[in-house]
Formats: structure tokens, sequence, C-alpha cells
């Protein structure tokens, strides 16, 4: 299927690491320009080097957009290279632990700054080109706990569950722009970290290191999926490339679960 990406610029926040890689790469092996992105000097670069050594488009950027003064230097460094970013997807974020009785509120307002208004940053400097231009992309990456929180990490899931309402609102602002604006809601995800994660449970509970077990094992404490097993990194960034094509003009404020069914287990 051809998406017509070709000759399009897409910034992947957080994509030097974990579903981001994944998200630019699906990007990338359908023609656009990858930013890769990191929050420090020299993060994103292996990660941008990797894909052109596979004969893809990927360029390095960096800024920390979880202040107001990161974000002006990622947006600066933009300007400075003449990129105008024609698909935006807010990947980053963060989850972090927490409970009800230990987490204070600077905890609470520090996650928000990671996980919502880092997003909202980069909206606000980088749709107006896109209206003006009659053509753009915000994708904004959530997780099916922002409708079904589990009891620890109330910070995270709340910062989550911000990003369905926020969508739906920018849908509205940017109406008849060209613009779209659609939230992908993933389930558990096959990153590096997390098959780690997965497997060391399962060894702990006398499975071994099998893979196909440990992620049944592992769905069983997390929030089960009648796939039976955790999302490739792949099948997310494959979704978001479709969200992001000519082909999904029609979609927006949409939310996307990609969770194999998991939102509807019960709890």
């Amino acid at each position: 299927m051809q998406l017509g990406l070709e000759g399009k610029t897409a910034l992947v926040t957080g994509s030097w690491r974990g579903t981001g890689t994944g998200i630019a790469k699906s990007l990338a092996l359908e023609g656009a320009r990858v930013l890769i992105h990191g929050l420090e000097d020299g993060q994103a670069e292996p990660q941008a080097n990797a894909l052109i050594e596979e004969g893809l488009r990927a360029e390095a950027v960096t800024g920390d957009i979880q202040n107001d003064l990161g974000h002006q230097a990622l947006i600066e460094d933009l300007a400075r290279r003449s990129l105008d970013v024609d698909i935006l997807v807010n990947n980053y974020g963060v989850a972090e632990s927490g409970t009800w009785s230990d987490t204070g509120t600077d905890e609470w307002v520090n996650i928000y700054q990671k996980n919502v208004l880092s997003g909202v940053r980069l909206v606000q400097s980088l749709s107006p080109s896109m209206e003006t231009r009659g053509w753009g992309r915000i994708i904004f990456i959530g997780t099916i706990g922002s409708l079904r929180p589990a009891a620890r990490m109330p910070h995270y899931y709340a910062s989550k569950a911000t990003l369905p309402n926020l969508c739906i609102s920018l849908a509205k602002s940017l109406a008849e722009t060209g613009v779209t604006v659609n939230l992908v809601s993933p389930g558990i995800i096959g990153t590096a970290e997390v098959r780690e994660m997965l497997l060391k449970q399962a060894e702990r509970a006398g499975h071994g290191r099998d893979w196909q077990i440990a992620q049944r094992h592992g769905l069983k404490k997390l929030f089960g999926s009648p796939a039976g097993r955790v999302a490739e990194m792949s099948e997310v960034g494959d979704l978001v490339a479709f969200v992001a094509s000519e082909r999904a003009a029609y979609i927006n404020g949409a939310n996307l679960r990609i969770d194999g069914g998991a939102a509807d287990c019960a709890l």
C-alpha cells in the first residue's frame, strides 16, 4: 500500500530508544525523512546513523522538551536547518513509579511536564506552519492504561488520561486546515526493556527464559491480552505510519487502540 509519505518530514520525539525507534523506522521505510530526537547531545545520533546505514533518510535532533528552554533550543535548531515538520509524533513520555501515599505534588507536576506539556509545546510551535501549508499530521502516543488505570503510578495514568481529551480539542481547533490529530494507544510493547523484564519474571517463576511463555506469564500480571503476546514495535510503528498517511485523511480526533484486545479483559 502506498502511503504517500515520500517527501514528508517526521519528528518523532524520544525516538533515540524504545517505542520511538520502531515508529521512526516504520515512517522511514515508507519514504519519510525522520528526525530522531534525543533530550541530550549525542543521544539521537546512534539511532539516526543506524537508519542511514540501512539506506533510510534520518537526521538527529536534540532538545530537552521537558522544559521551555530545551523546547526552544529544538525549535531554533529546526529553523537553522530549514526543517519543516509535516508529521509530529509526540511519542516521548515516561512511566514513573509511585503510589497515592508517597507521590508528592512536585512529582505530579513533573510528569505532566514530560507526558503532556512536552507535546503541547511542540504543537504550539509546529502546527501553525502545517496550517499554512494546508497539510499536517499530529499524533500523540498514549496507553490503554489512560482509560484503565492501575492503583499504582496514579500520576502517570492521570497524565496519560489527558491525551484523549487533548486530541479531540486540538482536532476541533484545527478543523478544515488539512491537519489531523489522533492518539495511538498501545498496550504492552516488546521493547528491549520490556522483553528483559518479562523474561526475568518468567525465570523467577520457574519457566526459564522462553519468550513465548514469558509473554503469557507476564500478561496475566499486567493488562492481559486475547492475542497472548505483546505488541512488536514495528506493529505500533506501522499503525502510526498509516495514521500519518494520505490514506488516513478522514481519521481525525480518534483514540486508536493497538493492544491485542487487552482493554476489554477483566480487571
